[in-house]
């Protein structure tokens, strides 16, 4: 599936944690995860083309993290550093130059955004990205706070809805909803 969106020198594409762990057979897996991968890969080529930045975001949580249920955190131990889980899916095809940003890599603090203590949000202004195009796992977490995150600091907004994919897909549209509110474009 091919968005069509008109990528260029001040775009940035962002791919939220498309990852062995959050995808089919993973610790934390997203039903539908895998299968977004032959849409996101043409986003991929399509914006690596027009000569947009292309940046991929990653959970890098240390073995014991705050977040894992076992520390009296919401998730399953998910994404741990250096581990098969916490790797790119292999079929994600991230160019060579991919901005690689990865986050919740502290012990005690959890971070579901790709702007959350990363310093994203800087190095995309620095290099004149006026707008950041989203999609990836998980649309109701870490898609969404990276959204909001982005429209908060100051990046036109542009959601991949069909690139996406809810932990709770019944709560998909309500998220949609609350993204638009907050003046992201979401494209269906």
């Amino acid at each position: 599936m091919t968005m069509h969106i008109d990528y260029g020198p001040n775009d940035a594409l962002l791919v939220v944690d498309m990852q062995n762990d959050f995808c089919e057979g993973g610790a934390l897996a997203v039903a539908g995860g895998r299968s977004l991968l032959p849409g996101i890969n043409a986003e991929i080529a399509a914006a690596d083309a027009a000569g947009a930045m292309v940046v991929a975001s990653r959970d890098w949580h240390p073995v014991d993290h705050a977040s894992f249920s076992h520390r009296g955190g919401t998730w399953p131990p998910h994404c741990v550093q250096d581990t098969h889980g916490a790797a790119f899916h292999p079929d994600l095809a991230l160019p060579g130059e991919a901005i690689r940003v990865s986050k919740a890599t502290a012990f005690d603090v959890d971070a579901y955004s790709a702007f959350d203590a990363t310093g994203l949000a800087g190095y995309l202004n620095e290099r004149g990205i006026t707008r950041v195009v989203i999609c990836g796992l998980a649309l109701d977490v870490c898609v969404r706070a990276t959204a909001l995150d982005a429209r908060r600091a100051g990046f036109a907004t542009l959601l991949l809805a069909p690139l996406s994919a809810a932990v709770e897909p019944d709560q998909a549209e309500a998220c949609l909803a609350e993204l638009e509110h907050a003046g992201v474009e979401v494209r269906r």
